[in-house]
């Protein structure tokens, strides 16, 4: 089997796994970060949306060897401490959830989009949304707390 080590969350982590696991697995069951959710395992939902090197990726669809050497960042890792990192106190603040299963995903793909758009417009919010499925709402209150996240983030 082969051995991956990648840096989770700031820890650096080796581990053997299958050369099959997904990322999205390899979080889960081996590093117990359940905040990564599998929802669909096709790669359409976006409930397992975490960020690699710095970038949001769908961690159903990549295999744990391909992060092999790589920085991941789940959900766990956007806090600092006991403060919410300013995109999650945006969910927070404006309810951009309901049942919470797609949140941290929704979350992830929101601070990965909100480092490059500074003033987004709703229909920029909803573009960059597209790859998150929601079943709950109608994504009104999503898309106010992608905007007032990513105006806290941008200053």
């Amino acid at each position: 089997m082969p051995t991956v080590t990648i840096t989770v969350n700031g820890k650096a982590v080796t581990r053997e796994v299958e050369a099959r696991t997904l990322l999205v697995q390899f979080l889960r069951e081996h590093l117990s970060l359940t905040g990564t959710h599998v929802g669909c395992d096709t790669s359409q939902c976006g409930a397992c949306v975490v960020h690699v090197d710095g970038q949001a990726i769908k961690s159903c669809t990549t295999l744990a060897v391909q992060a092999d050497g790589s920085a991941v960042t789940t959900i766990e890792g956007l806090a600092d401490g006991q403060t919410l990192h300013p995109m999650q106190e945006a969910f927070r603040e404006h309810h951009g959830l309901q049942c919470g299963f797609c949140t941290p995903g929704m979350i992830m793909t929101a601070v990965d989009f909100a480092k490059n758009n500074k003033n987004p417009t709703e229909a920029e919010i909803r573009q960059a949304l597209e790859g998150n499925i929601c079943r709950c709402t109608g994504y009104h209150n999503i898309v106010k707390a992608v905007a007032a996240g990513t105006a806290a983030m941008n200053g």
